[in-house]
């Protein structure tokens, strides 16, 4: 448990969310369930406007929210400074601290909360004095020579899958040590359409030496039958590692594994003593280096994804790799809902081809941080013709983000939806209705498994 105490006899501290029901048990205050609990959207009342940390906040601005528990009673010495319409203590700052103590039950690091960046300014410049001078060019600079001393003269291997984490990372990695850096692409047979080729030729195009293995039917034998989401992920990571550490054996000196492991990645992958959970597992964290006993090279690993495509803009990559919407690392395997086989496999390839081929023609790809498509576990009655059908369910998700800490569903219009709709029906046999998911992130993941 973090001394907090001891930490604010130091420096200025400012608790997020559990960072604020802990700083109300350790001072004396009482934490327990809410009577209602909130996930997402809420809006703030009741703002202390003079205070140093609501500086420039606005009554009604829109926080989100992620939790059950809430403040029941505050600490003796401390004040409320901001409210929602569902609880009385939304944020608060103790008195007679050594440096400041203030603390939010909200986020205001995410994009959703409205005045989010606002409150951070006012803590991390107003509050603590810091500057705000970091760039991509000096993160870049920092992190190539960090990579330098870490690797020396050895050798790093990386997996990578075209999206725009393990291509920043590889070219990080690529600029500090050059020939050194080998890199593998595993066709797990769960990938998106046709991306496997890709792939393979954008990075043949940017010089990095790649190889490619097709690993497919290792893949579908393994997962037949398996539906339990975490199982899959589980087999697929383990099978992952299998086929790479068999690659990496081909390489001799390899001491060191590359991964483009990004601050989310981490944040939900592992659990910290107390009410805290793992969300989910991750293949790009945890276990790897145990098993292949190399290194780990994450050179991304405190950066967010918004942070990390203004680093490949700065390194000069082309925005196919920058804008490309973030694909999980189970691939297509926790989009298909229940067991995996090649079958679902091309249903679920062929209707997210089409999907997002749409949303590019209607230019609004760009406006959405990531879309797919999820193949339910159920079939229903369609009439196409004169055919009775019983065939598949396919949902639609996208959502708007800036880090994917937090997500809100994306409007699609209504006409976009409709020929969506009419081309995945009319063009991949075997599904005939399509739904579209309108839940936000929290309380809901934006993948379903």
């Amino acid at each position: 448990m973090v001394n907090i105490p001891a930490l604010n006899a130091l420096v200025p501290v400012m608790g997020i969310c559990y960072g604020a029901q802990l700083t109300t048990k350790i001072y004396g205050g009482t934490v327990g369930k809410s009577a209602t609990r909130e996930y997402g959207r809420a809006r703030l009342q009741g703002i202390l406007h003079n205070h140093p940390l609501m500086k420039g906040v606005h009554e009604e601005q829109q926080v989100w929210m992620s939790h059950a528990d809430t403040i029941l009673q505050l600490p003796e010495d401390a004040e409320v400074i901001a409210s929602t319409e569902s609880i009385p203590v939304a944020a608060f700052a103790m008195k007679n601290t050594p440096h400041p103590l203030y603390c939010l039950q909200f986020h205001p690091e995410v994009t959703h909360s409205e005045n989010g960046k606002q409150m951070i300014a006012n803590f991390v410049v107003d509050v603590c004095g810091c500057q705000q001078d970091w760039t991509p060019a000096a993160y870049i600079e920092e992190t190539v020579q960090s990579i330098r001393n870490q690797v020396c003269e050895g050798k790093v291997i990386m997996a990578l899958s075209g999206g725009v984490d393990s291509t920043v990372a590889a070219t990080l990695i690529h600029q500090a040590i050059g020939k050194n850096l080998y890199c593998i692409f595993v066709d797990n047979g769960l990938l998106r359409k046709d991306e496997f080729n890709q792939v393979m030729e954008a990075y043949s195009a940017l010089g990095l030496n790649v190889k490619g293995v097709n690993a497919t039917n290792l893949f579908y034998e393994r997962l037949k039958g398996i539906s339990d989401p975490e199982q899959k992920r589980k087999i697929i990571g383990g099978l992952f590692i299998d086929v790479f550490q068999e690659e990496a054996e081909k390489i001799t000196g390899i001491g060191f594994l590359g991964q483009g492991t990004i601050y989310p990645d981490v944040i939900e992958s592992v659990s910290v003593n107390g009410p805290s959970a793992t969300i989910k597992s991750h293949h790009n964290v945890g276990g790897l280096p145990e098993k292949m006993h190399m290194q780990l090279v994450e050179p991304l690993r405190f950066l967010f994804k918004d942070e990390v495509r203004r680093v490949g803009r700065a390194l000069g990559l082309h925005e196919s790799f920058i804008a490309r919407h973030p694909f999980p690392g189970p691939g297509l395997g926790i989009r298909i809902l229940g067991a995996v086989d090649a079958d679902k496999v091309r249903l679920l390839q062929d209707a997210d081809a089409i999907y997002i081929r749409h949303l590019k023609q209607e230019g609004l790809y760009d406006q959405i941080w990531q879309a797919g498509t999820i193949l339910l576990p159920v079939q229903s009655v369609g009439v196409m013709g004169d055919e009775r059908t019983y065939e598949f369910t396919v949902a639609l998700r996208a959502v708007t983000s800036v880090d994917g800490m937090t997500a809100d569903w994306a409007h699609i219009p209504y006409a976009v939806m409709a020929n969506i709709s009419n081309d995945i029906i009319n063009q991949v046999k075997g599904i005939n209705r399509v739904v579209y998911d309108i839940s936000s992130k929290p309380p809901a993941t934006i993948e379903w498994e």
